[in-house]
């Protein structure tokens, strides 16, 4: 009995990885600022990578890290083993997946449909029984780490959909990413992202809050900086994100607050994770705070900037004073 077991679990094992080596051609929608990083680095690891995006600058950048062109969303997955897509929006992701010349209707049988965009629950959950009719698998595979995770291939993939799917889907995510979680059914991973936004918007609030006190009260930045990461209060936001600018050199904040992850798509998750949490009423005053904080900054002309701009918004509003 214990040989057949063992038989049995190297036959499992066996499958998977010679499932994953026949995976190599990848279609991929959306080749902005994490796309484009994204694709590049499954070029890297060998996956020949077409990709889409309406954006002929786009295109053009992605094309000298080794991306084929494609001119449709048609055209980009005909052939391809695994589609990933990065998009911004419900209804671009829907368009893209159940539109007449959409990734559903031209993907090949067998294929692994992966979104990594982040989008409201209900959109994997419209799009997977679609696909799975239409003899594709589907993966929702929201991601966190920022542009600078997309360029160094250090994103968290947080992923809802079957466990073959999941597993299938392992080398293309550690090609973009150093970590991968199955969060649970489809959808499941949409849930944790925008758990995950909703605080990371809160503390980078916070953090800016009380940076800007802590320095109008007459503190070295640089000293209570190191303070807070060196107590009770230290955080992604004040170790690797810090909102006051020249403290963390690899911070958007030292850069202009650009090359971030942009104010309004900060805006954008957090209504997404307000409308989720109304949907279930459960209640998040801090969240709702931030949704309103963020929206004023992005009402006052910048978001385009860093979500961590929000620090100069206090800044200013103190200065009023």
């Amino acid at each position: 009995m214990a040989s057949r077991a063992v038989t049995r679990c190297l036959f499992t094992v066996s499958s998977r990885n010679y499932s994953s080596k026949t995976d190599k051609n990848v279609a991929f929608l959306g080749l902005g600022n994490m796309g484009g990083f994204m694709a590049a680095n499954l070029v890297k690891k060998g996956f020949n990578v077409r990709g889409y995006d309406p954006s002929k600058e786009a295109q053009t950048a992605a094309a000298k890290d080794g991306i084929t062109s494609a001119a449709s969303i048609a055209a980009a997955v005909d052939g391809a083993d695994v589609v990933v897509s990065i998009l911004p929006s419900n209804k671009v992701v829907l368009d893209a997946y159940l539109g007449k010349d959409g990734v559903v209707a031209h993907a090949p049988k067998g294929s692994l449909l992966i979104d990594s965009s982040t989008v409201d629950p209900n959109v994997p959950k419209e799009i997977f029984p679609v696909a799975t009719k239409s003899g594709v698998g589907f993966l929702d595979a929201p991601v966190s780490g920022g542009v600078m995770g997309a360029q160094n291939a250090t994103l968290a993939f947080m992923v809802g959909g079957e466990a073959k799917d999941f597993d299938r889907s392992l080398p293309m995510l550690k090609a973009m990413g150093a970590k991968q979680f199955h969060c649970g059914a489809i959808g499941a991973g949409q849930v944790a992202k925008l758990s995950n936004n909703m605080l990371m918007g809160i503390t980078g609030m916070a953090t800016a809050e009380c940076m800007n006190m802590g320095i109008k009260m007459g503190l070295n930045p640089k000293v209570l900086l190191d303070v807070l990461n060196n107590s009770s209060a230290r955080s992604w936001s004040t170790e690797v994100y810090c909102p006051v600018p020249d403290l963390v050199p690899t911070a958007p904040s030292s850069r202009n607050y650009d090359g971030g992850f942009k104010n309004e798509l900060m805006v954008k998750d957090l209504e997404l994770a307000s409308s989720m949490a109304l949907g279930i009423r459960s209640p998040i005053p801090l969240g709702a705070v931030a949704t309103q904080l963020y929206r004023i900054v992005q009402s006052r002309g910048y978001g385009q900037k860093d979500f961590s701009y929000i620090y100069q918004l206090l800044k200013e509003e103190a200065n009023k004073k």
